[in-house]
């Protein structure tokens, strides 16, 4: 099994979106390195952190799995769509996207601020600066932490922060 961190503004779709619906397909991603992860990597049960991203706070939101393999994104051959693709043919798509179902939403958001502030969390691709990919991998030990986090509610942190170091 392998961890994903899926971003989306919760005015297009949120986690709440997601829990209403149980699963959509993650389209209109139109980076390479995001789609071949899609493509190449991500599995049938695979675990993804919900992120909602331009939102203040921006944060993990909750948890999601893929619950399809990729395939074509149709919005590439919808000409009234904004991820239409001129040059992809339903023959050739160069779009895909995997379905992804609800798993859980956290009782509260775990803010950007606040991972970045993790020691444990430190070299997580989203800490990182200039990091914008809408689908990024995650370690075990990452995802294992992070859900920590979430159990643990309010609690204060027990670890060692990077300003500490």
């Amino acid at each position: 099994m392998k961890y994903w961190l899926l971003k989306s503004e919760p005015e297009v779709y949120s986690i709440d979106h997601l829990k209403k619906d149980h699963q959509t397909d993650w389209e209109g991603v139109r980076n390479y390195l995001a789609r071949n992860y899609m493509m190449k990597e991500m599995s049938l049960g695979d675990l993804c952190f919900f992120y909602h991203s331009n939102s203040d706070p921006a944060g993990i939101t909750g948890v999601a799995k893929v619950s399809r393999q990729a395939e074509p994104d149709l919005l590439q051959f919808n000409k009234k769509s904004e991820f239409y693709d001129q040059k992809s043919t339903r023959q050739n798509p160069r779009w895909f996207c995997v379905q992804i179902q609800f798993v859980k939403k956290f009782k509260n958001l775990i803010s950007l601020a606040r991972l970045k502030q993790e020691y444990a969390l430190q070299k997580m691709a989203l800490v990182q600066k200039g990091q914008r990919l809408s689908v990024q991998p995650v370690s075990q030990t990452e995802f294992d932490f992070i859900l920590s986090i979430a159990e643990a509610g309010s609690r204060p942190r027990l670890d060692q922060s990077v300003s500490e170091n």
